[in-house]
């Protein structure tokens, strides 16, 4: 099996499959809670982008290449859902626009594709002020607060303590690349059923994931009350019941 690639299984059937895709920092096992509800619509996997968890850890780091890296998973499993969290929707929305073949739906979860004038200097402010290294992971679930089960998926123990898996360097390059670019012309390529869930206190452009269900022929945009910008962690009951109802009408 590809490296990163995690097999949550669920109803072997022809033509149904289900691929989650992660946000930045995080990786394919993070995914586990929604799987276990998932597995009775198809068989579902997960998979480490490159730069996280047990993927190369090596660029380039262009939305392009990761939309390619999926596209080499899909295409020994046909056509398939995908589903999203932030970075992972964006990857997704790309793998639908180039490869309109390999995937049958998508689910993307709180990301907006123009984000340009955004720099990484927040992304590095807000990943350096955590307790690094984190003392135990009871610490990792407490300084997280409702995300904390997630982030406890996303670092590792080392001598001193728990680190992010992933490497910070690389996490900047990956996210300076939304402040230089808009993701429009990949958003309107997208020709699939397409579901948006957003949290209700994002931190993402206002109005921007309302506007790719607009712009895309028959999407639905979802907003979760109480959630910001991990509605499948911070209001699972509510995400669940929008994702089964989305994949209940493919």
């Amino acid at each position: 099996m590809r490296p990163g690639l995690i097999d949550f299984g669920g109803d072997e059937r022809p033509g149904v499959s289900i691929l989650l895709l992660h946000g930045l920092m995080g990786r394919a096992r993070t995914w586990w809670p929604v799987a276990q509800w998932l597995n009775r619509y198809g068989r579902v996997r997960a998979l480490d982008a490159r730069g996280h968890g047990r993927a190369p850890h090596t660029g380039p780091w262009t939305t392009e290449q990761f939309a390619e890296d999926v596209a080499d998973v899909l295409a020994d499993l046909g056509p398939t859902v995908l589903i999203g969290h932030s970075m992972g929707g964006l990857h997704a929305w790309a793998t639908a626009a180039k490869y309109p073949e390999l995937v049958r739906a998508v689910v993307s979860e709180d990301f907006a594709p123009d984000q340009r004038g955004r720099t990484v200097e927040t992304w590095r402010g807000y990943f350096e002020s955590w307790p690094v290294p984190f003392e135990s992971l009871a610490h990792v679930r407490e300084f997280f607060g409702t995300a904390g089960d997630y982030f406890t998926e996303c670092v590792e123990e080392r001598e001193d303590g728990y680190h992010l898996i992933a490497d910070l360097e690389n996490l900047y390059e990956i996210a300076a690349e939304w402040g230089r670019r808009d993701y429009w012309s990949i958003v309107d390529g997208i020709r699939c059923p397409l579901l948006l869930v957003e949290g209700e206190h994002t931190a993402m452009p206002a109005g921007q994931q309302a506007e790719v269900a607009a712009r895309v022929p028959g999407a639905r945009h979802l907003v979760m009350p109480g959630s910001a910008h991990l509605p499948h962690a911070e209001a699972p009951e509510t995400y669940r019941g929008a994702v089964e109802a989305f994949l209940s009408g493919l």
